[in-house]
């Protein structure tokens, strides 16, 4: 099996046998044929070096990516903290959805109302949640222009 490239001489990833099923039919990046391109090992630190990746972005920080991204490695594989299911399966992927949950403005329009729903099509078939916000609704009994 493939692994994802990582940092030399990491801790090795300890799971139960339950585990390991969970995240090799889940959360492990697979090719085409549904293969796994990583390991358990792999998945953290791809996980670990995306997140860490982002301090990067702040000029001014003191924090060295390298070095954040062993410590969250070692939090995520001493189980001290997992990150939620689309960060597992998304960060360091072109999708990069790492969020688990969004609100959703529906419009008081037929197509600001469809486009609520086919964003929350999309939202979902990347593992994530949604609720709606439902404010730019029109109050009861308003007149609605274009049917009177």
């Amino acid at each position: 099996m493939a692994t994802a490239k990582r940092a030399p001489k990491l801790p090795k990833v300890v799971l139960n046998p339950n585990a390991a099923i969970v995240l090799e039919k889940r959360y492990l990046r697979k090719d085409l044929d549904g293969k796994p391109l990583e390991d358990a090992m792999g998945l953290f630190w791809r996980v670990a070096a995306a997140i860490a990746a982002e301090e990067e972005k702040y000029t001014d920080s003191t924090v060295n990516a390298d070095d954040l991204a062993r410590d969250f490695y070692a939090l995520m594989t001493e189980y001290k903290f997992l990150p939620n299911s689309p960060t597992l399966m998304n960060a360091g992927t072109d999708l990069g959805q790492l969020s688990a949950c969004f609100v959703l403005p529906v419009g008081d329009s037929i197509e600001e109302i469809f486009d609520a729903v086919k964003h929350a099509a999309m939202i979902h078939k990347s593992g994530g949640g949604t609720g709606f916000s439902f404010s730019r609704l029109r109050p009861k009994d308003s007149r609605v222009g274009s049917t009177g």
